[in-house]
């Protein structure tokens, strides 16, 4: 560790927002309060809590935390952090967006966990940018932002901006500040006492979502899932999925059969359909909107199959969407 004992802590300030997740929160701040344990005494870290109104914040689990203060002012020198989760538009308010963009001008450097991404997003801080979210709200904030540059990877750092899928991809985040702020020695520590022994590093992705159901080692189909989550917008017929991976149609047609007990057409329709619910469910998109960005060309057609596969019409499934707020509604 390279450390002045006479130098101040480094600061944070953590802008908690209703819903937002404890797994994440107390993983980020658990890494510096028990960096200030290590056996040498010094003080590596101070931070504090705050909240729009001052007063308690309630997680998405219902645990209520207290806070130190409302939105107050910060230093340059603090790094602030937004933490979100659940209903993360719901709690980014007008005053809590013009509240970023004031603090943020200062030149520091500033984060966030989670959903939290969408907030910084929402306050324009983060345009251009490489960011990572929680894999659940990444294809919302995609659609309705297209101007930021989505990651699916555990962390994303761009310059002084830095943003966590959240959950315990806080703590890899947060491991990577502190060494990044006193060196490998001390994050190796924090680590230890976390009994965390392989921090993950940023280009870690977040999920197994492309092995399913089965442990998928075949390339060929390994290749032929990414290539439909990437296009399902616009999706490919089969047999140019099969000619992309170098396979006949009924070759791809047996491996979709053998690992994950479903055909290609079967696997695909499936991807489209979570997209769908996924949008009805964090955006203010309407069904036609929706119908589009996941690549159906009818709308009867879209509203059908989601039915079958989910019980409920769209339109229904619309009616929840709660958790963001829409580019041209008010904050």
């Amino acid at each position: 560790m390279t450390h002045d004992p006479d130098s101040p802590p480094r600061s944070y300030a953590f802008l908690l927002i209703p819903g937002f997740s404890t797994l994440g929160f107390a993983c980020a701040l658990d890494c510096l309060s028990l960096a200030n344990h290590h056996p040498s005494g010094q003080r590596f870290y101070s931070w504090r809590l705050l909240s729009e109104t001052g007063g308690p914040v309630a997680a998405y689990n219902g645990v209520e935390v207290r806070v130190d203060a409302g939105l107050a002012e910060l230093d340059r020198r603090e790094t602030l952090i937004v933490c979100a989760g659940e209903n993360a538009g719901a709690g980014s308010s007008r005053a809590v967006l013009d509240w970023l963009r004031r603090q943020t001008r200062k030149g520091m450097d500033f984060g966030a966990l989670s959903s939290g991404t969408y907030t910084l997003a929402l306050a324009g801080l983060i345009g251009g940018r490489r960011v990572t979210t929680h894999w659940e709200y990444r294809t919302a904030l995609a659609e309705l932002l297209p101007d930021v540059i989505m990651q699916d990877t555990l962390y994303a750092v761009d310059g002084r901006v830095f943003t966590s899928a959240g959950g315990a991809a806080s703590m890899d985040m947060m491991l990577h500040r502190v060494e990044a702020d006193y060196g490998a020695d001390l994050a190796a520590w924090v680590a230890d006492q976390m009994v965390y022994s392989v921090p993950r590093p940023e280009s870690h992705t977040q999920r197994r979502s492309l092995q399913p159901m089965a442990d998928v080692r075949n390339p060929k189909l390994q290749l032929a899932m990414q290539l439909m989550e990437a296009n399902l917008e616009d999706p490919l017929r089969p047999d140019e999925i099969a000619d992309l991976v170098k396979l006949s149609s009924r070759q791809l047609e047996r491996l979709f059969a053998r690992y994950l007990k479903t055909s290609p057409k079967r696997y695909y329709m499936q991807l489209r359909l979570e997209k769908a619910r996924n949008l009805l469910r964090q955006t203010g998109l309407s069904v036609t909107e929706i119908c589009v960005a996941c690549g159906f060309r009818s709308l009867s057609h879209f509203s059908k199959s989601y039915r079958a596969t989910f019980g409920i019409p769209p339109g229904a499934q619309s009616t929840d969407a709660k958790a963001f707020w829409r580019p041209g509604g008010s904050a």
